[in-house]
């Protein structure tokens, strides 16, 4: 949940923000519109990922050249 603003504390604002130039005020409807978008989130499994290392060397042989890396 967002933080509510008066439409009195949003004038306030928006005064403010008339002053800037157009380019810096299309940047921040850029920023807002995509704030406010809902973006999909992926699902991840981590059962993808079981199995995805695949070397031939032995665990201790792996853990061996981690600790001289």
């Amino acid at each position: 949940m967002g933080l509510a603003l008066k439409k009195t504390t949003i004038d306030k604002y928006f005064g403010f923000l008339t002053r800037l130039d157009n380019v810096t005020k299309r940047r921040l409807i850029v920023k807002l519109t995509e704030s406010i978008e809902v973006k999909e989130k992926k699902h991840f499994d981590l059962k993808s990922l079981y199995g995805a290392w695949e070397d031939s060397r032995s665990s201790d042989e792996i853990i061996d050249d981690i600790r001289n890396s």
